[in-house]
């Protein structure tokens, strides 16, 4: 896959858990920013979930020079579709 998968997360987080495990056994490589570390980054999660830190949020650039696309707990299915974008 090309592009680019950025997964804002926390470290109790189950479903962000699940998701890196599914990234990794698909070979998917994605960028972590624990955004209780990064008040940024938590910044950007709070204005993409109506300001809740909900994670996983993930952000995809697809390779093509399609448009970015933030999802929120999305499915392994949900990241693959949009990296093909």
């Amino acid at each position: 896959m090309s592009g680019t998968v950025t997964m804002y997360s926390t470290t109790w987080c189950g479903y962000c858990r699940r998701l890196k495990s599914q990234l990794d056994r698909e070979g998917i490589a994605y960028n972590e920013i624990n955004i209780e570390h990064d008040a940024e980054s938590a910044a950007f999660v709070e204005k993409a979930n109506d300001g809740n830190q909900t994670v996983p949020t993930v952000l995809v650039t697809p390779v093509g020079g399609g448009a970015s696309v933030t999802m929120t707990n999305p499915s392994l299915a949900q990241v693959k579709q949009a990296l093909a974008s």
